[in-house]
């Protein structure tokens, strides 16, 4: 072993090779400063004089299956310019760390393929160590998100808990990149967003969130000049709770048991999609008995089903006709539920019809959302919530691939 051996391998400057030593499964590489390496701390003045120390023992990780540990005498420096009095300040290491910055690099590139405690196994340290290694570096990655460039982008919910522990994210829907995270579901969850959105002088065109009052407002708030785009599958999503809500309406209110037999099981029929239903488990059989049944539940079926084809008009005109005529047939079905859904979607029209001046949606965030949970449960859960925020920014880099 060399001097140059451990610069090459560690990026180890200022000190040179003495002996190395082979204690069981470990490589202890002595080694000692070099006399013109002294620095104050502080000043960087070399105007220094030595006060003492201690040995200290770094790892610097594995070498052909043996952990390999530096040990050296850290010197305590007087400095006679500044008057401070600190320990040598190392140039391949953090302070106060009980391992080398190449340390580091290999828990980085193991972390990558492994999951902690496996990298903690095969290092010979404590979860822990391996957890703030990971923090610390993913922390200096989105220390500062660029902003500047951002022109459209998603904001949603998601729940990462039982009972209701809501996180409200935004992802940039050009990049894929999630770029802010914070706990809530109301608008007050974004007001750091706004600061750093209006400091990093970005130009947003167009912001695709679900029919939330509260990120409406915030939105409307905010970015004045933005467009406001409804997601549809939520637009579709609220139609569909309508629906849930009117057969258990209509179950309730059934005369017979024979009515209520034919309506029970069919709120996921009434949920799917027509072209979804299964002909060999008799789906569609079943739904058109409910649907013969009670010709408010048609109504609502079928209004669902068209409601649909909105986003798939010939252009934006055309698309607000479909719209204003949904509403009319919505009204003049007389079913309550129906009648204040079509007025809130006339209510609403501006944003929904939106969506053809800027085709986005908050998809791209629901696929998000997804791995965030994979996530969660692959660590069975975090009691590190900045940690769980960092890793959620992590998750864009993320691939899974499909072995077999």
């Amino acid at each position: 072993m060399s001097t140059s051996f451990l610069y090459h391998t560690f990026n180890i400057q200022g000190f040179k090779h003495k002996r190395e030593r082979y204690e069981g499964s470990r490589i202890i590489f002595e080694t000692e400063a070099k006399p013109g390496s002294f620095r104050c701390a502080c000043c960087k003045s070399y105007n220094v004089i030595r006060k003492g120390g201690q040995s200290r023992d770094l790892r610097c990780g594995r070498i052909s299956g043996k952990l390999a540990f530096l040990r050296f005498f850290s010197h305590r420096l007087l400095c006679k310019d500044c008057g401070a009095c600190r320990q040598m300040k190392l140039s391949f290491a953090e302070p106060k760390k009980s391992y080398i910055r190449a340390f580091s690099r290999e828990v980085i590139g193991l972390s990558q393929k492994m999951a902690i405690q496996d990298v903690a196994d095969y290092l010979d340290v404590s979860w822990h160590v391996i957890k703030e290694i990971q923090k610390e570096s993913l922390r200096k990655k989105f220390r500062n998100l660029k902003l500047k460039e951002v022109t459209h982008i998603a904001i949603d919910e998601i729940c990462i808990g039982k009972g209701r522990d809501f996180v409200t994210l935004v992802m940039d829907l050009v990049s894929g990149a999630i770029l802010y995270m914070e706990d809530g579901k109301s608008g007050n969850s974004l007001e750091l967003f706004w600061r750093r959105l209006k400091r990093s002088g970005a130009v947003v065109e167009a912001v695709a969130i679900d029919m939330s009052p509260a990120y409406h407002a915030a939105v409307s708030k905010n970015l004045p000049d933005a467009a406001i785009v409804f997601d549809h599958f939520h637009v579709v999503k609220l139609m569909n709770e309508k629906i849930a809500n009117l057969r258990r309406h209509l179950w309730h209110k059934a005369d017979s048991h024979e009515e209520r037999n034919i309506l029970k099981g069919t709120r996921w029929l009434l949920l799917k999609c027509p072209e979804n239903l299964d002909e060999e488990k008799g789906e569609w059989p079943r739904l058109s008995k409910a649907l013969e049944l009670n010709s408010s539940l048609a109504i609502a079926y079928y209004l669902k089903e068209d409601l649909r084809q909105l986003w798939s008009q010939a252009n934006k005109e055309v698309a607000e006709r479909f719209l204003r005529a949904w509403c009319a047939r919505a009204e003049e079905s007389g079913i309550s539920v129906l009648r204040k859904f079509g007025r809130k979607l006339l209510g609403a029209r501006s944003a929904l019809l939106a969506y053809y001046d800027y085709p986005i949606s908050t998809g791209p965030l629901e696929a998000t959302n997804n791995k965030v949970k994979l996530i969660q449960r692959q660590a069975y859960g975090f009691r590190d919530r900045e940690f769980f925020r960092l890793k959620v920014f992590a998750s864009h880099d993320l691939s899974y691939k499909l072995v077999g």
